[in-house]
This record gives C-alpha cells, sequence and structure tokens, in this order.
C-alpha cells in the first residue's frame, strides 16, 4: 500500500508546480505516503484489542476523571491536522478500567480522518460499551489547523466539545462536577 500511496503523492508535487526527482523531494512521496498510514493507523485497531482484558472488578462508584490525555487527529475535510486534550469521567458500575487503556482509546479513534465532535461521540461510547459505566463525560479541546493555517487564518481559536451519557447527562450536579474538575473552576 505504501507505494500506490506514494505515487499518489508523486502526481500531487508535480500538480503543485514542483519536480518530485529533485534532491530534497526525491523521497517525499515515500516519506508521505508512510506518514499518512501512521497517523490513521486507528482504522487497523479495535475496541477490544485496545481494551485487551483491562476492565477489573471495583467497589468503586464515584467519579473517575483521567484529564489531559493528548490528542492528534486529521481533519476529514481539509486533511489537516487538529491538535488538543481530552478530558474523560466515568462513574464505575463494579468495573473499572485500566487507566492507560483511556490514552489507547483515545489513540484508535484520533488516528482516523473525522471531525471532533464525531471523535467526541466515539471515546464516549466506547468506554461507556467497555465499563458499563452509569455515566460517561468527554470534554475535547483542540486547534484546528484548517482554521490556523488556510481559510480564516484565526491562531488563537480554539474548540470545546461534549458528550454526556447516562448520569452526566440526567444530572446536572453530576455534570457540573465533572466540569469543575476539569476547568477547576
Amino acid at each position: 500500500m505504501t507505494e500506490h500511496l506514494a505515487e499518489h503523492y508523486r502526481h500531487i508535487i508535480e500538480e503543485l508546480g514542483e519536480d518530485p526527482e529533485r534532491e530534497g523531494l526525491r523521497d517525499t512521496p515515500k516519506r508521505a505516503a508512510k506518514a499518512m498510514q501512521f497517523l490513521n493507523h486507528g482504522y487497523h485497531q479495535s475496541l477490544e484489542e485496545i481494551v485487551n482484558g483491562a476492565v477489573f472488578a471495583s467497589d468503586t462508584d464515584e467519579m473517575v476523571l483521567v484529564k489531559d490525555i493528548e490528542l492528534y487527529s486529521m481533519c476529514e475535510h481539509h486533511l489537516l491536522p487538529f491538535i488538543g486534550k481530552c478530558h474523560i469521567a466515568y462513574l464505575p458500575r463494579g468495573k473499572v478500567l485500566g487507566l492507560s487503556k483511556f490514552a489507547r482509546i483515545v489513540d484508535m479513534y484520533a488516528r482516523r480522518m473525522q471531525i471532533q465532535e464525531n471523535l467526541t461521540r466515539q471515546i464516549a461510547e466506547a468506554v461507556q460499551q467497555v465499563t458499563e459505566a452509569r455515566g460517561v463525560a468527554v470534554v475535547i479541546e483542540a486547534r484546528h489547523l484548517c482554521m490556523m493555517m488556510r481559510g480564516v487564518e484565526k491562531q488563537n481559536s480554539s474548540m470545546t466539545s461534549s458528550v454526556m451519557l447516562g448520569a452526566f447527562r440526567e444530572h446536572q450536579s453530576t455534570r457540573q462536577e465533572f466540569l469543575t474538575l476539569v476547568h477547576g473552576r
């Protein structure tokens, strides 16, 4: 697949008016193809593979929050990155998820072409599915290069998206506790 993608990048470079045979660009098509495959490797992962059985029995029923999970994803509209952080909370119901699995879930969905709103929902639904929690909350804060480097070119803009499931959606006090813990207010 790398060679096929590399050939497309070679054509793109030519169409932009460059010589893909000049010294600095000679290996660029192959490097770009490998980079694109890496940036989108989430398509080749599954939730079951990522979690790998790391769900453990626990009597904990209070909120568990994992903050500031860094993420890198690709805008499906412009194929430019968006970069940010994800905050995930859940209310366990008899079982907890291994800590590193939250970051792995974020990475699996972030390493696909999409929009931030869908990424937020995918993460929330995945955590809900594997933990069967009483509620799940996810907030993503990100900066989009498609808005910073092109179009309106707004350097200081960012986007926040959230998804609240179960108790986080049904109970204002639970939602407020989560948002207070995330934002420190």
